[in-house]
């Protein structure tokens, strides 16, 4: 087999076909060696940047330098090895991919017993009144990007709501306090493929003004919201199993 040959097979092992498209143009690719290596170039293992995956140490501030750096270098791809990684929010960045390896888990800590500030506060709006808090509100999530453009979630691990808020009464929550894992506002080519999520907050997945958006071969397991598509266009929805009842487009 050829060189060239080579490579393209070891990519394709790594990411899957249909992460070489649209949905991470800008973002470079993984290469030939896995995604898990401390390495160089485009990728960017968080515990070289400090993170323990213990499952008891907070690993937010580590897992955040990584991103940036990923970020600063033009785009490429933040790995997680296995392990636990107990965090508050992450900020995803445009041209960034993250590669959830097997045995890998990112965990919502308790909000704020396990120390630090908690969550990212809830961004102001004037239309919260209008509503209810979990629709309303991004930054206070687990994970959370806006105004961000080709980035990605894929591997085969698990991003656990463990300490993130169903809502009361979807009135507005505590300084510190997350109820959501992913959520997205305002993006452009974003993907989410082969990972599983358990107890996912008010939702496990707000997507709202999202163009070009691609859910494959999710597994979503949560006690509230599963998946919830607003205002967003041109979205792509395969083989994603949720409760029956659990998704929801507007």
């Amino acid at each position: 087999m050829s060189t060239k040959r080579a490579k393209r097979r070891d990519f394709l092992k790594l990411a899957g076909a249909g992460l070489a498209g649209s949905a991470l143009a800008g973002v470079a690719t993984a290469g030939t060696a896995h995604p898990d290596a401390a390495g160089t170039g485009d990728r960017f293992n968080v515990r070289v940047f400090g993170a323990k995956g213990d499952g008891t140490t907070l690993d937010t501030t580590a897992i955040n330098k990584a991103i940036e750096a990923a970020a600063a270098a033009g785009g490429g791809t933040v790995c997680f090895s296995a392990g636990n990684y107990l965090c508050y929010s992450i900020h995803l960045k445009s041209n960034v991919a993250f590669f959830l390896g097997p045995g890998a888990t990112i965990i919502a800590a308790d909000s704020p017993a396990q120390g630090g500030t908690g969550y990212d506060p809830p961004e102001p709006n004037a239309f919260d009144k209008y509503q209810d808090f979990g629709h309303s509100h991004w930054h206070n999530s687990l994970i959370w990007g806006e105004e961000i453009s080709n980035v990605s979630i894929f591997g085969p691990g698990l991003i656990w709501g463990k300490g993130l808020s169903r809502g009361s009464g979807d009135a507005a929550l505590a300084a510190g306090v997350g109820n959501k894992s992913i959520s997205l506002k305002n993006c452009h080519n974003v993907t989410l493929r082969d990972f599983s999520m358990l107890h996912g907050g008010h939702f496990a997945i707000l997507a709202t003004g999202v163009d070009n958006l691609t859910m494959d071969n999710l597994k979503v397991d949560t006690n509230r919201d599963a998946i919830d598509v607003d205002c967003c266009r041109n979205v792509r929805i395969s083989t994603a199993s949720t409760r029956p009842g659990m998704m929801e487009f507007a």
